[in-house]
């Protein structure tokens, strides 16, 4: 059933409107809604204005693309008509385009390069291109900087001032330090080397030399007694005095003072911490070359620290290892030989040392030579006088037998050891080589110049014809068909501390060679192997081996 509702009561003949004329009225204005916002979405008014009209033409039916212009290059050839395609009426500078992200870097130059380029809009878009050609690109750029793009004149009216943390600056101005983060630095030598001279006090002329990058022997540190790496006979030294180490974040090596009692000087200037005997460690404090530091009042240090530069080994070096040790299958050998070389030595670019240990009763000894032994040839030769000497009389044999002397001292194998066979190399100011080998035991060192083999080496086995003649000078000659002493074949090695002391024929004393020059313009080689492999290779077929796989 419907109803009606009358429109005017006052009289019969008025207009009625049903509940379906609502709804139908309201269906026609939800329609009407709708067109116009499909309307309001599809513009179809646009298509009458002149802009649509220039833009459909960019846009062209598949079956109106001729041929020529898909098989044309994206790039053309000729440059002129990449320019022509590209460029076409208003000039654009790069100075006067929107700048889209700020890099805080300012190139090294007063000069700004602009290129000026032409475009449709005065205002790139994602669909433009273009070509940006810097000539005369200066030496001094780096690789890597960011450039930054200067703003546009119109675009600093629109910016003004801005504030950075309370600062206010131009648009055009760059923040220094936002430039100062960006400048590519001068990025430190990470290799340095520090070396330390007691200059007085009652260690004085004690060296000590170390690498950055010898982390395993960092931190240094000085004191009284054992285990300080710095050893100061000094009643003024505390136990533990202070530390030095590489901060490997600033580049730089830092002093601490460790809580000492007499305190530490830096430059006749306190490190230490201001209550002095506090037992409070000190702040770091970086050291430079010429420094002086001064523990208590008489012992005082100084440093030297220098860039350790990637020179060039003026000779080859190959080393040779079992060929069988591939295949042994799963049992796994052990190795007791150790070899080692270094050139230049830290602080003494003319020197070089190449060096094997052969250990006997376990790695460690020879482990411990091969650590000990370069450290201590280079603090002696850190010291200005015994260089010259050796360089001036071409001899190093104190330099060598001094080494040998502090190696045995430092190491404390009493039941392990090795031989150990040293070759000190060094060069003139002409590019002429020296080379003069120290050894004990039986790792032997054959030296071929011009095809002229030259041994280096002394043979310690007890057998051997020199032994037996310094047994029978300390009056404890060997008896008949004896060939070991205490189950050893080895008369001379480091360590084995407790055969020495049972038995004063075992010794450390080294073989010192004669000093062999070789030319700049000759040709030849050094071999430096252990027992191994001079028991199954004689000298003649070691040089052969050694021609054929230098070729």
């Amino acid at each position: 059933m419907e109803k009606a509702m009358p429109v005017d009561g006052g009289d019969s003949s008025g207009i009625v409107i049903t509940w379906v004329d609502v709804v139908i009225i309201i269906l026609m204005l939800l329609l009407i809604i709708i067109l116009i916002l499909i309307a309001c979405k599809l513009k179809p008014w646009r298509r009458f204005l002149p802009s649509y009209t220039s833009a459909a033409t960019r846009f062209r039916h598949p079956s109106s693309i001729k041929v020529d212009d898909i098989e044309r290059p994206l790039v053309s050839e000729d440059y002129d008509v990449v320019e022509s395609q590209i460029c076409e009426s208003t000039s654009y500078s790069i100075e006067g385009g929107g700048r889209r992200t700020q890099a805080g870097f300012i190139p090294p130059h007063s000069n700004r390069v602009t290129q000026r380029l032409q475009s449709t809009s005065p205002q790139l878009t994602h669909s433009d291109s273009f070509v940006l050609d810097i000539p005369n690109t200066s030496e001094d750029s780096f690789v890597g900087q960011t450039l930054k793009l200067p703003l546009a004149p119109s675009k600093l009216a629109e910016e003004g001032i801005r504030e950075k943390e309370g600062v206010k600056y131009s648009p055009n101005h760059v923040d220094e330090d936002i430039s100062r983060e960006f400048i590519p630095k001068y990025t430190a030598n990470q290799r340095s080397i520090l070396i330390l001279e007691v200059i007085s006090g009652p260690s004085r002329g004690l060296h000590y030399s170390i690498q950055s990058t010898n982390t395993s022997r960092l931190p240094v540190t000085v004191g009284r007694v054992s285990p300080a790496d710095i050893l100061l006979k000094d009643a003024e030294v505390s136990g533990k005095h202070a530390t030095i180490n590489w901060n490997v974040n600033k580049l730089n090596w830092e002093l601490v003072d460790m809580g000492s009692l007499n305190g530490t000087l830096l430059n006749s200037q306190a490190v230490h911490h201001p209550q002095s005997g506090s037992r409070h460690w000190g702040n770091p404090v970086e050291l430079s070359s010429g420094d002086i530091i001064t523990f208590g009042t008489t012992s005082k240090i100084l440093v030297q620290i220098t860039a350790q530069t990637e020179d060039q080994i003026p000779f080859g070096i190959g080393i040779a290892s079992d060929p069988m040790a591939m295949r042994r299958g799963g049992k796994k050998l052990a190795m007791e030989d150790v070899y080692y070389y270094q050139w230049p030595l830290p602080g003494t670019n003319q020197f070089g040392l190449f060096g094997i240990c052969d250990g006997h009763g376990g790695a460690d000894a020879a482990t411990s030579v091969s650590k000990i032994m370069p450290e201590v040839i280079t603090s002696i030769l850190s010291d200005s006088f015994r260089r010259e000497k050796v360089l001036s009389q071409c001899d190093a044999s104190d330099v060598l037998r001094e080494a040998f002397s502090q190696t045995e001292a430092s190491i404390n194998h009493y039941y392990e050891g090795c031989t150990a066979t040293v070759l000190l190399v060094w060069a003139d100011g002409h590019e002429n080589l020296f080379v003069q080998c120290a050894n004990v035991g039986d790792s032997a060192c054959v030296v071929n110049i011009e095809g002229r083999q030259i041994k280096m080496t002394e043979d310690h086995r007890i057998i051997s014809s020199s032994e037996r003649l310094r047994f029978q000078e300390l009056g404890e000659p060997l008896k008949d068909g004896e060939t070991r002493i205490c189950g050893i074949n080895l008369a001379r090695m480091l360590g084995d501390k407790f055969l020495k002391q049972q038995d004063v024929r075992f010794s450390s004393e080294p073989y010192i060679s004669e000093v062999v020059s070789i030319h700049q313009a000759s040709s030849g080689f050094a071999l430096l192997a252990s027992d191994g492999f001079w028991d199954v290779v004689n000298f003649k077929k070691a040089v052969q081996l050694s021609n054929n796989g230098a070729k």
